[in-house]
């Protein structure tokens, strides 16, 4: 029992280490560090150079976590207004952003023979892009007054609120509860969601002052006491214990929400961190080869079509061409939820965990590119306008817009 815990501690030091190093690393360079996780994990997984063994129970325990602070930080970001709000003036754009990155995926899912259930999971892996990757990439750039910008978050809105629908639909043909049960599974799900709006909308405030504590370490603990219960039960009803935390952090609003950021993101970026490590592990390096070629031609399909997206996007929002072109190419990155979709369904199809990570990898490292270049690349293969109809170079919005941002 000793020599057991004294493993676990030099594996789990070990690990936390290189995480930090290869963090330095990315912020160094200024790109992500998803890639570098990732990596991580195919060392440290079977398979790999140095695989663990007394940490991995621990790891996965630990990778729970991270999608559950993923999701709660995530619905922290937003209120229920500005959801209902997004709703009502961007569905239109969520629905062409469906149609163009979810088909492909589900497509080359069912040309490879992996059946329906693979098909939903494969299609959520294209679809949604990453917003911790782009919300780093619009500051960086500087871009957060551009008047594109509030298009592409609503996209991200968009689909982040989508994921309350669609994961419990993916848990549901996981389990093969059959159409009845899944129908039953999608019916609590948006009864839930209504009602945690519904509720939010209406007795935000009252809920917020309910959690709401001077005492930084009160709030930490009710908070993620609260999260996690809500979670645990929500994945009791097969609705996802991810989605259960989105709307713990949708209900929290004002002080309480920016206080349990300031408190949980630490947290988040460590379990995080060791979510991406876990779905490392447990994809073998060996496997990623043979199904390169196809998450290659996946990842340049859908970094198009995203692109695609976003032009529409903005053109609906009456923006101009080269902020057209900017939404389009900042819309391209994936990552986190991709990551957390295939390692829900990556017992039913061995391929699928090396095809989503090799998938990632791609994008993860184009989008920062593709959110930078796609606009001077357009530029030269369009005919330039007149220098009257010029539009400027960057598209800002009013004065006090900047000034927040």
């Amino acid at each position: 029992m000793h020599e057991d815990i004294t493993m676990l501690l030099i594996e789990l030091g070990a690990v936390i280490l290189a995480l930090g190093i290869l963090g330095r690393i990315a912020s160094r360079f200024g790109f992500s560090p998803i890639p570098l996780y990732l990596l991580a994990g195919l060392a440290f997984g079977h398979g790999g150079l140095l695989p663990l063994a007394a940490s991995e129970e621990f790891v996965a325990t630990g990778a729970e976590i991270g999608v559950i602070l993923l999701l709660l930080l995530l619905g922290l970001e937003y209120t229920a207004s500005d959801l209902v709000t997004t709703l009502k003036t961007q569905y239109l754009s969520g629905i062409v952003d469906f149609v163009l990155n979810a088909l492909p995926g589900a497509a080359v899912a069912l040309l490879l023979g992996w059946g329906p259930v693979a098909a939903v999971a494969l299609g959520g892996v294209t679809w949604i892009s990453s917003s911790g990757v782009i919300a780093k990439v619009v500051g960086d750039l500087g871009r957060l007054g551009n008047r594109e910008t509030p298009v592409v978050l609503g996209i991200l809105v968009l689909e982040d609120l989508s994921m309350a629908v669609y994961l419990p639909i993916l848990t549901a043909l996981l389990a093969g509860v059959g159409l009845a049960g899944g129908s039953i599974t999608l019916l609590i799900s948006l009864g839930t969601v209504s009602i945690v709006l519904f509720l939010a909308l209406r007795y935000g405030r009252v809920i917020s002052r309910a959690v709401s504590s001077d005492n930084p370490e009160m709030l930490l603990l009710v908070v993620l006491g609260l999260t996690l219960l809500v979670a645990g039960i929500a994945q009791q009803l097969q609705v996802s214990a991810a989605v259960g935390a989105f709307l713990v952090g949708i209900a929290l609003s004002g002080e309480v929400a920016h206080g349990a950021r300031n408190l949980l993101s630490p947290l988040r970026d460590l379990f995080a961190a060791v979510f991406f490590v876990f779905f490392g592990l447990s994809t073998d390096p060996r496997a990623i080869p043979p199904v390169f070629a196809i998450a290659l031609g996946l990842a340049v399909l859908t970094a198009l079509t995203k692109i695609a997206t976003g032009w529409y996007a903005a053109r609906r929002a009456g923006v101009k061409s080269a902020g057209r072109w900017r939404a389009g190419g900042t819309l391209v990155a994936r990552g986190e939820f991709s990551i957390v979709i295939a390692g829900l369904a990556v017992g039913v199809e061995p391929q699928l965990g090396p095809l989503a990570t090799a998938y990632v990898l791609i994008l993860v490292i184009l989008g920062p590119l593709a959110a930078r270049y796609t606009e001077p690349i357009a530029k030269r293969f369009t005919k330039s306008k007149p220098p009257a109809l010029e539009a400027p170079a960057v598209e800002r919005l009013d004065d006090t817009a900047n000034s927040a941002s």
